[in-house]
């Protein structure tokens, strides 16, 4: 059994976008996946991008949004819908709320995603 006390979860931060690990590699090294509660303000974009060697599912807790995928096709996406990103499925999210968009994603395996945070965002 592992409790991650709510003042240990780190966030990680680019453009905006706030990215609450709650288990990830560095907290919990043998978990089988990373969980991460990701906020994205109004009028703010997570771009595109892919996960070669994971799966992801985004459960979206509160707002609304527009899926950016591959090429430049698009799809709407509200609270209470699940997607599921295959490895390598591009994806991004613009939000088109005025309240923050607050999805809940699970990764499978496992990945870290303190480099992906630490680059400069287009």
């Amino acid at each position: 059994m592992q409790l991650i006390k709510r003042k240990d979860i780190p966030v990680l931060r680019n453009s905006g976008v706030e990215s609450e690990q709650l288990l990830f590699p560095e907290s919990s090294p043998d978990a089988m996946s990373t969980v991460t509660r990701v906020t994205v303000p109004s009028g703010v974009t997570s771009p595109r991008h892919a996960h070669y060697a994971s799966e992801q599912v985004w459960i979206v807790l509160s707002g609304q949004g527009t899926l950016l995928l591959e090429g430049e096709s698009e799809a709407a996406i509200h609270e209470g819908d699940v997607v599921r990103f295959a490895p390598g499925d591009v994806h991004g999210v613009f939000n088109v709320s005025n309240t923050p968009f607050v999805y809940l994603s699970v990764t499978t395996p496992p990945q870290n995603f303190r480099s992906a945070y630490a680059k400069q965002w287009r």
